[in-house]
């Protein structure tokens, strides 16, 4: 497979941005000013160019391979919905290999078990990688809208249905593990964040927090794309220079 593309900004410290379903100037553009004092490395997923297109599916196992050889300088890395799935891979398979991690709602719906907003989340969620635009159509707008894709009442924008196209026959997230304890005992530094615009992601952030042992942050104003939520910079910016000095278990 061809390498994916890495558009590096700024200058200082690195800080490696890993989107989700949308690209990475819609999920990151708020936070571009950083570059002022930190390189903003922003990866592009297979499938999202200038990146190649993936050879099968979108699949979180292929981002966390694609991943880890961004991990040898020991990056910062923050992380957005469905790519805290490779991420969280890639440093639990490399560990120390990351200074700190920032991961923005993920869909790691198996940390909240028996709850029911949870469980819609996680049916309706692998129902649009699954069925893509054939799913139910309310559900399909319900689920954009958990997202943030930008759709009224009238028919969706012809970017948002190319993206659910892109996702269709994506790996489904109700299959990740990913290795949560080993990357607590490690103690790497974690953000976990949230927008507050839906109680099932609100549920998922505090169980991954409290799994990793992490800081917990809430950011209200932008729905999924919290990175664009008032104070959000600001709050990452902080961790980030408090996480700096840590070293981790491969450096001794």
């Amino acid at each position: 497979m061809g390498e994916i593309v890495v558009v590096r900004e700024g200058s200082g410290p690195e800080v490696l941005l890993v989107h989700g379903g949308a690209g990475p100037r819609t999920t990151w553009g708020a936070v571009a000013a950083l570059a002022e004092r930190w390189t903003l490395a922003y990866v592009h997923r297979r499938g999202y160019p200038p990146s190649p297109p993936p050879q099968e599916r979108q699949d979180f196992e292929v981002d966390a391979l694609d991943l880890a050889p961004l991990l040898a300088g020991r990056p910062h890395v923050v992380a957005h919905s469905y790519g805290v799935l490779g991420t969280l891979i890639a440093a639990a398979a490399a560990l120390g290999s990351v200074r700190s991690l920032t991961l923005i709602e993920p869909p790691l719906n198996y940390l909240v078990p028996d709850d029911p907003e949870v469980a819609r989340l996680d049916r309706i969620g692998d129902a649009v990688l699954t069925h893509g635009m054939d799913m139910d159509p309310a559900e399909l707008r319900e689920f954009l809208h958990l997202a943030g894709a930008p759709i009224g009442d009238g028919p969706l924008p012809k970017e948002v249905v190319a993206g659910v196209r892109r996702a269709h026959g994506g790996r489904p997230t109700s299959e990740a593990r990913p290795q949560l304890v080993a990357i607590r005992d490690a103690g790497v530094p974690v953000l976990v964040a949230s927008g507050d615009h839906a109680a099932a992601f609100e549920r998922i952030c505090d169980a991954l927090a409290d799994a990793l042992g992490g800081k917990r942050s809430v950011h209200p104003g932008a729905g999924h794309f919290v990175a664009a939520a008032p104070g959000f910079a600001a709050q990452l910016e902080a961790f980030l220079r408090k996480s700096a000095t840590w070293r981790g278990s491969s450096s001794g």
